[in-house]
This record gives C-alpha cells, structure tokens and sequence, in this order.
C-alpha cells in the first residue's frame, strides 16, 4: 500500500507499493518513485528524475531533473544537487547534467553533489563533503572537495 500524507502533494502516478510519502513534499508528473521508499517531508522531486527500490531521502533535500538514484540508496538530511553547472536566470541548458547515485550508496547530512558526477555502488560520501568528481564503487569520500580515504 502506497502512503502519500494528505499535505504532499503528488502529481505522478508511478510510484511503487509500500512507498511513504510524507508531508510538504512536492512530486511532479513525470518522476519515478519506486518500492518501499521512505520519502520524508520537505522534499522536491522534479520531473526526469528516477528513484529506484528501498531508498531513503531525509528532510530537506530537492531532486533535480537528470537525477538516478539506484536501488538501496541513503539519502541524508539536506544534502544538496546541482544539474547546470553555469545557471543563469530564465536561461536553460540544452540539456540538464545528470547524477547517478549507485546500487546501496549512503550520502551523509548536508553534502553537497555537483552535477555530472556518478558516485559508485556502496560508497559512502561525508557529511558537509562537496563532490566534485566521480566516486569509485566501495570508497568513503570525506572533505571540501571530497576526497578518497579508504575502502569500504
């Protein structure tokens, strides 16, 4: 059973069973939420933007156009995205960057995610780190910019 509390407001049609949506949330047409996610409140999610099965996306955080988010991902408190790496008022890319968040990642408290970047499956980013590259699969990245410090 999907659970969408009656102060969000959700425009797509596609999301998964056992979802939880919470209040003040905004959800439009064309995102994909999958199963048994745990949408919390104060979070955007745009329109070409695709979320996979058994993520977690805390408070706080808004998802922008180009955004995958693969299965099992973590998703903490206020972490923040970017898909246009020179924005301007009322002018548009072409096309928006995309993030990919892989298979089983957990980002920590108010990170911040540059457009362009992929962070590996089971890699782990720090809280406040700023990505600016590509992370590998099974890495912990710590730091401004964040940085390589072990192996998971």
């Amino acid at each position: 059973m999907i659970m969408i509390h009656s102060l969000a407001e959700v425009q797509t049609q596609k999301v998964g069973k056992n979802t939880q949506i919470w209040q003040f949330c905004v959800v439009l047409a064309k995102a994909q939420i999958g199963s048994n996610c745990n949408i919390n409140c104060h979070v955007f999610i745009e329109n070409d933007v695709i979320i996979g099965d058994n993520v977690t996306i805390k408070p706080g955080v808004q998802l922008w156009d180009g955004i995958r988010i693969e299965d099992n991902v973590f998703i903490g408190p206020n972490v923040s995205f970017t898909n246009d790496k020179y924005p301007k008022s009322k002018e548009y890319p072409n096309n928006f960057q995309k993030i990919i968040i892989g298979k089983s990642a957990s980002i920590g408290a108010g990170a911040i995610i540059l457009g362009g970047v992929t962070i590996g499956k089971n890699s782990m980013i720090g809280a406040g780190s700023v990505v600016t590259r590509n992370v590998p699969d099974d890495e912990l990245w710590v730091g401004n910019p964040a940085n390589f410090v072990r192996k998971i």
